[in-house]
């Protein structure tokens, strides 16, 4: 494809002037430009541009970035050994396990793995740690006296959380590309059951009694349309079969990530991000798009109890990551990773009042003549069903402290037993902080080796997931984002007018496959990282800062289908879709050509609502890369999976000739998509 220099030079001079812009005018640059330095600043700027364009452009036939090499530290999950002695540390980047000396803090083994490894689970006396190998299908046994694996255990292609249920001889891995939590017996490594789970299973914690698993789900599972639409927490009986139920969290939520359970076996705790998507993203004061959240699941009910937010009225806890409690129950620290921070929040007073049991003395009562949240909830208990929307609760009870930490991007925060040391992991540092529990302060650091000077695109990652560039903190590109992917909600931007949302896309493949947003409203990916920032995050950019982004958005490459046998070849059912995909008589290949799986194009598929009319009927094509981790499907996230996007809304086969298909051969296709 040739492009128009015309155009390209037009449009880099236009991001050009955007770039420029300050404190929300608009302000060309070429006005300001009173000397001859100005000028050949703004000319730069506007080729650096156009390069972006261009490269954009050129970009199309190629179906993947580069892989970026792993030259980083990158710690993701950490475990303390039962006796505390150690501390082992999953390095995602460099590949391996690191065994910390607790008394040192000294690096004693690097063990590397396959895959990138994620979660840890120790067992028996604390010589064995297992880790999950992410994208190798496997859990690494590893002797970390020794420092070797040894054996490896087959699980899904995607295991991210670990447990064990010592007394039962079980080791849980959560699969987040299988969406189920594999069973397995801890001697021999056979597997017992695979129970289902809503979608993308992240971390898992087991009860002391070890009568159940607790496993968290990254994203919600349905129709996107659904005004309660929000992911759900799953309690998995650990006897056979292996029952679950599954609890969901309150309308919005998404991003579950860590859980914990107190040491009564009461209570689970999950963090959690709630979308406000039934409101247009106009602005972010006080929570308007997005607040974040520390859930309680009643396990003696198995029913949801409880939502509280971690946020401040004025001051956003983006994207909030690992939770652990205390021995005894009456503190929780969890990591706000968009924040940099760590959050500490008093439980011991917290459910009390959560009950309406607590006297409510040295609580300062409101001033206004109404009740506060609290004494509402101490005439009635039922309403702290309420907490959901006041963001100043926990901070009108003094149940919260919030304290910036130096390493960047927390992740995983493990208590040491005896509870005198607080380990969070400091995923783009390359660095562990060890912190004191009580005041959360930092005081030492343990360095997992050397750490590369970050390139462009692992520069744009750390902005992509820091809150530091939204207004007031209340959100990352990843919190709609995470992994450069989608969050399965609806959201109504601004871009296209008020009163039509539309599912989030993914942002893989982005760099490649021109115009962006589903009615193409954005020229590219480039124009629409910056739009972003303004419309979304209400942040002002550098273009140093947008350029990183878009350099790590190039670096996204799409990951192994699980649809895909062990080799990593089609079934036969998806050898027979893919023939039925390639058909004149389906014409798939018509609008979802190779090496992209689209040809660029807008189309009415019959597919607009009385909403889209005002602003067009049309919608980009987008790329067929990932579709097994995409759902909801269509703009409007209303086919909660590829089956009903042919079947309930594919009226008079504009979305491909399917209509004619049995059921086997929808089987078929559907198998090979879920395969790209």
């Amino acid at each position: 494809m040739r492009p128009n220099w015309g155009n390209v030079v037009a449009q880099a001079v236009s991001l050009c002037i955007t770039l420029r812009t300050r404190n929300g005018l608009f302000i060309s640059s070429f006005s300001q430009a009173n000397s001859l330095r100005h000028i050949r600043r703004t000319v730069l700027l506007a080729l650096v541009a156009a390069v972006g364009v261009v490269s954009c452009i050129r970009a199309v036939p190629r179906p993947t970035a580069a892989p970026r090499a792993a030259r980083y530290r990158s710690p993701f999950a950490l475990a303390y050994s039962p006796d505390g002695k150690t501390l082992a540390v999953s390095d995602r980047t460099a590949g391996c396990v690191e065994i910390v000396a607790a008394d040192d803090g000294k690096v004693r083994q690097t063990v590397a793995l396959n895959g990138e490894p994620a979660g840890l689970a120790w067992a028996g006396d604390g010589s064995t740690v297992f880790v999950a190998e992410y994208g190798a299908g496997t859990v690494a046994q590893v002797d970390a006296a020794a420092g070797r694996v040894v054996r490896r255990l087959t699980v899904g292609p995607y295991p991210t959380g670990l447990a064990v249920a010592a007394k039962r001889q079980l080791l849980l891995a959560a699969d987040s590309g299988i969406h189920r939590l594999v069973v397995l017996d801890l001697a021999t490594g056979n597997e017992r059951a695979r129970p289902a789970l809503p979608r993308e299973p992240f971390a898992v914690a087991v009860t002391p009694d070890e009568s159940l698993a607790v496993v968290s789900n990254l994203l919600p599972a349905g129709r996107a349309t659904d005004p309660e639409i929000s992911a759900a927490v799953s309690l998995v009986r650990l006897e056979e079969p292996f029952a679950v139920r599954n609890v969901r969290l309150p309308a919005g939520s998404t991003l579950v990530r860590g859980v914990a359970v107190s040491p009564d076996g009461r209570w689970a705790y999950v963090v959690h991000t709630v979308g406000r998507f039934a409101l247009p993203t106009t602005q972010l004061e006080r929570g308007w798009i997005n607040t974040n959240a520390l859930s309680i699941i009643d396990l003696e009910k198995k029913e949801y109890y409880a939502t509280v937010l971690l946020d401040h009225p004025m001051d956003g806890g983006a994207d909030p990551w690992g939770v652990v409690v205390s021995d005894d129950g009456k503190t929780l620290w969890t990591t706000l990773a968009g924040a940099q921070q760590i959050a500490k929040i008093r439980l011991d007073r917290l459910h009390p009042l959560l009950a309406g049991e607590d006297d409510l003395r040295g609580l300062p009562l409101s001033t206004s003549g109404l009740p506060n949240i609290w004494q509402e909830i101490k005439k009635d208990p039922e309403k702290r069903r309420q907490l959901i929307n006041d963001l100043a609760a926990l901070y009108a009870a003094n149940l919260i402290e919030r304290i910036p930490i130096a390493g960047k991007g927390p992740r995983d925060v493990k208590l040491a037993p005896g509870g005198k040391t607080l380990a969070v992991a400091a995923y783009y540092s390359g660095e562990i902080l060890l912190a004191d529990p009580a005041t959360c302060k930092v005081a030492a650091t343990v360095s997992l080796g050397p750490q590369s000077e970050p390139d462009l695109a692992r520069r744009g990652e750390m902005i992509f997931h820091d809150a530091a560039y939204c207004f007031q903190h209340w959100l990352t590109c990843a919190t709609c984002h995470p992994e450069g992917r989608a969050d399965g909600l609806n959201w109504d931007l601004l871009n296209d007018g008020i009163g039509n949302p539309k599912n989030t896309k993914s942002l893989l493949l982005s760099y490649g496959t021109p115009p962006a947003m589903a009615l193409g409203v954005r020229a590219n990916m480039e124009v629409a990282t910056v739009a972003g920032f303004r419309f979304i995050l209400f942040h002002e950019p550098q273009a140093e800062e947008t350029m990183a982004v878009q350099a790590y958005l190039r670096s996204l490459r799409p990951e192994r289908s699980p649809y895909l046998l062990p080799n990593g070849r089609l079934s036969d059912k998806a050898k027979r879709g893919k023939t039925l995909f390639e058909s004149s008589k389906t014409n798939c290949l018509a609008c979802h050509s190779s090496p992209m799986f689209t040809n660029l194009q807008p189309y009415d598929v019959g597919t607009a609502r009385e909403t889209d009319l005002d602003v067009g009927k049309r919608f980009d094509t987008p790329t067929l890369t990932e579709l097994w981790r995409t759902a909801p499907y269509l703009h409007t996230g209303e086919a909660a999976t590829l089956h009903e996007a042919f079947t309930k809304f594919n009226a008079g086969d504009r979305h491909g000739a399917t209509s004619h298909l049995s059921p086997d051969k929808l089987d078929a296709l559907v198998e090979y998509l879920l395969s790209l």
